[in-house]
């Protein structure tokens, strides 16, 4: 059966609960037909008997089929006082019980009113339509017209209660379900975040090993003392290695705050000793500077200090040759950070699209079945994450250039420190002046 009121098909444990209702229903109705016009008892008529058995068995469809079932009630109310019945809310139970079920059910309040206002009204009409009228039977039509409307009032509250309830269910489990998704985005980037620093780390530290073992695999033939050289910085490198990532994996296994003081983190302050240690391996770099030297937040600056990082490391491992260049250009809202190499070597640049880790030169045939790595991937996240912009790629006459644009902090006035500064000098002189005078 279709449904027309928003109901939907009851479960096997409600029946009885329905089969109770309809059997207080059917002898409520048996006890209004116990009244008779002249305010007598008597048993009930064959009229009672066909007036509650139509109207009751219209009650286990009024879920289903609310508006016919509040109609149809209705009507059979409405034949009560034609067939020779007292008409009372008792006998009009059923329109009473649907008019609350088609109130609870209806797709809006408007129509559950309409529908619950004359359902009220016809019962009310019957009374006069049929026989005298007396002030008896107007008290008697005022009460019949008042239970529908009291039924559909309690419907109708019944409904906004259920609306509300469910509602807040709703809230919750979209809450739980945002929760859940914000903890799953939050590890996310966790993992990517540990992903990448470990990825720096780990490059830097082996791409200058691997220079310093082939420099020392090449001399060791002709200049022993140079390989001893090269060996003893490559302990240094491995150690400073190892170092590294025992502290990394301790922060990661550490279930809370460490008392003791954390290492600050790497910034644009430790640039000479960076690259200095690609001096070591055999890169010269040269640095350039253009502007005024800012200090930068701490998110921004351990950003553009791994961008040069990862980019001279790019350059030991792909470029081929032996000179880079870092360029800063420090401006009013960025510091323009330029990694470039002349690309004199038999090396190849790493491709854009898949990031800066494939090894080649001298190891090129080992380097060829290498899954692509992630070192551009890693350079573009950190400049995002901070608000700026990276850019790679090969150069028209020749290297490989990665350039990022980092925001920096609103700049201090001079003019406004000054003026800042010489009011407060002059307010201290006149309270030294006022505190002479006697």
């Amino acid at each position: 059966m279709t449904n027309t009121g928003g109901g939907g098909p009851r479960p096997r444990t409600s029946w009885w609960r329905e089969g109770a209702i309809t059997a207080l229903a059917f002898a409520l109705c048996l006890l209004g037909g116990v009244l008779q016009v002249d305010d007598t008892l008597s048993p009930p008529s064959v009229s009672a008997y066909v007036i509650a058995v139509v109207s009751c068995a219209v009650l286990p469809v009024r879920h289903r089929a609310p508006l016919a079932a509040l109609a149809a009630t209705t009507a059979v109310g409405v034949l009560v006082p034609p067939l020779g019945l007292l008409l009372t809310p008792l006998i009009v139970t059923p329109a009473v019980i649907t008019a609350y079920s088609y109130s609870l059910a209806a797709r809006t309040e408007r129509r559950a009113a309409s529908a619950v206002v004359l359902t009220s009204a016809a019962l009310a009409a019957a009374i006069p339509a049929f026989g005298d009228f007396s002030w008896k039977d107007a008290s008697r039509m005022g009460v019949v017209a008042a239970f529908p409307l009291v039924a559909g009032v309690l419907g109708h509250s019944v409904r906004n209660r259920r609306a509300y309830l469910e509602a807040v269910e709703e809230r919750a489990r979209r809450a739980e379900q945002n929760r859940d998704s914000e903890a799953r985005r939050r590890v996310a980037e966790e993992r990517v975040r540990i992903a990448r620093e470990l990825h720096d780390l780990v490059a830097h530290q082996i791409t200058l090993a691997n220079a310093q073992a082939t420099v020392a695999a090449h001399l060791f033939d002709t200049r022993p003392e140079q390989t001893r050289t090269s060996l003893k910085e490559l302990v240094e490198t491995t150690s400073h290695a190892l170092d590294e990532l025992r502290a990394t994996v301790g922060l990661l296994r550490q279930s809370g705050d460490t008392a003791a003081p954390a290492e600050p983190a790497p910034g644009l302050s430790r640039l000479p000793t960076l690259l200095e240690s690609f001096r070591r391996a055999g890169l010269e770099v040269s640095v350039h500077q253009e502007g005024t030297v800012r200090p930068l937040p701490p998110g921004v600056d351990l950003t553009a200090y791994r961008i040069v990082q990862e980019a001279l490391t790019n350059v030991t491992k792909h470029a081929g040759t032996g000179s880079a260049r870092v360029r800063l250009v420090w401006t009013g809202e960025r510091v323009t950070i330029t990694v470039a190499d002349d690309g004199g070597g038999t090396r190849t640049a790493p491709a854009v699209s898949t990031g800066p880790t494939v090894s080649s030169g001298p190891t090129a045939s080992a380097g060829a079945d290498r899954s692509p790595g992630y070192g551009l991937i890693g350079m573009r996240e950190r400049a995002t994450a901070v608000g700026g912009h990276l850019s790679a790629g090969r150069r028209p006459e020749g290297g490989f250039l990665v350039s990022a644009q980092l925001p920096l902090p609103p700049a201090q006035d001079p003019k406004r420190d000054r003026d800042r500064a010489t009011t407060t000098e002059e307010g201290q002189m006149t309270d030294g002046e006022a505190g002479d005078t006697p």
